[in-house]
């Protein structure tokens, strides 16, 4: 996600300071080069020699002859792109007042004036987070083309995000914005059809896919509405298999819906469709649906018959109704060879007007690594690799159709 980034990490007096080494290695892990900038306060709190450490880079801690702040944010300077994080309310009022007294305060002026882009973490207690003069300073840091990776509110603090989080906030900033001004529908995970009040009918989908797809067009400038159904904790066959919802608290790329049937996924897409762009039909969704009983069905029958009615096609019942957007199909197939999965999900694209459709076989499912085909009506490319780097691929195919 940030192969090649040169990032210049600010890391100012707030006790989430000691978040900053897991944050640098994770953004090396993600293919970013990291220098840090500290100020005197950030030093009390996390060591440098820590933080050169994680970096694998020297640690500026004052701003000498050498114009530090210039060779890493200058027009022709190092970095691609200043994070401060974490960012103390007093740090933030100083972004906004152009006040240079620090190590990290004179970078990211300079940072400001030449254009390079910055991304802020804020992190304090919660009543610093909401005085009015703290809010009003973001809004003015905002308007000028700062992104902000909003705190977690918990415990009365606003705690910085999470590593994943801030590192996808910097690949917002610094990666290409084709998106930029889209509105972006994904639908990911499994639907479950109640039996009864304790059984379902479901899938193995994990919504991993789905959920890389959403942080991909995200990444690209898009807002991305994401609904989101069940997943399957222990993957395919995985004998810790329970259902969960998964909205997530740290599904910060997107605006979630959790559902759980395909009937509130159809009704959840069409609340969004009127202002969408585009909809990518990863989730798994139940072809079949059953009248769930009204009381739990009694174990020790010799024979049990349900009674399965198919549910309304998505992509086939929205299309209907907006037919200009563009969608894009998912096609999972168990059976035939490679020339039947392609054909089939050409049948499916001809009858529901998909922009293109992406095909696999159910054995990648709850799996990292993935195998896919990008099927248009005039040709076929071939995927393999980490579902994070489909993701990537299905957002920027999406962004030539748009």
């Amino acid at each position: 996600m940030l192969s090649g980034v040169n990032v210049a990490l600010g890391v100012t007096g707030s006790i989430a300071a000691v978040k900053t080494v897991e944050l640098a290695h994770e953004l090396r892990r993600q293919g970013a080069s990291v220098r840090a900038v500290m100020t005197d306060s950030a030093t009390g709190i996390v060591h440098p020699w820590a933080v050169d450490f994680a970096t694998d880079e020297p640690v500026i801690t004052e701003i000498t002859g050498r114009v530090e702040h210039v060779e890493l944010c200058g027009r022709d300077g190092w970095a691609d792109v200043l994070l401060i994080a974490p960012a103390t309310a007093n740090t933030v009022g100083k972004l906004a007042a152009a006040i240079d007294d620090t190590p990290v305060t004179t970078t990211a002026t300079t940072a400001l004036g030449a254009d390079v882009p910055v991304v802020v973490a804020p992190a304090m207690h919660e009543p610093m987070y909401d005085h009015p003069g703290v809010l009003e300073t973001i809004a003015r840091v905002e308007s000028w083309g700062v992104e902000f990776v909003d705190p977690r509110i918990e415990e009365s603090k606003a705690k910085i995000a999470t590593e994943e989080a801030i590192a996808t906030g910097v690949a917002r900033a610094t990666t290409p914005d084709p998106l930029a001004g889209d509105h972006v529908i994904v639908t990911s995970g499994a639907t479950t059809e109640a039996v009864d009040p304790v059984r379902t009918l479901s899938n193995r989908a994990s919504g991993k896919t789905g959920r890389a797809v959403a942080r991909a067009c995200y990444v690209r400038g898009a807002d991305v509405t994401l609904v989101h159904g069940v997943v399957r904790s222990g993957g395919p066959g995985g004998s810790s298999g329970s259902f969960e919802s998964d909205g997530g608290a740290d599904v910060h790329y997107a605006d979630v819906e959790s559902v759980e049937s395909a009937a509130e996924m159809l009704d959840a897409v069409q609340v969004h469709a009127d202002d969408a762009d585009a909809l990518v039909s990863a989730a798994a969704i139940s072809d079949y649906t059953v009248d769930a009983a009204a009381e739990k069905i009694k174990s020790g029958q010799d024979r049990l018959t349900l009674e399965l009615t198919p549910t309304p096609k998505l992509i086939d019942t929205v299309r209907e109704a907006h037919p200009d957007l563009s969608i894009v199909g998912f096609k999972v197939e168990t059976e035939g060879d490679e020339e039947t999965l392609i054909e089939r999900a050409r049948e499916t694209m001809a009858r529901a007007d998909l922009s293109f459709v992406v095909g696999n076989r159910a054995a990648v499912m709850g799996e990292a690594e993935t195998e896919a085909l990008v099927i248009r009506q005039d040709g076929v490319d071939e995927y393999a690799g980490s579902k994070a780097g489909l993701g990537a691929r299905v957002a920027d195919e999406l962004a030539s159709e748009l």
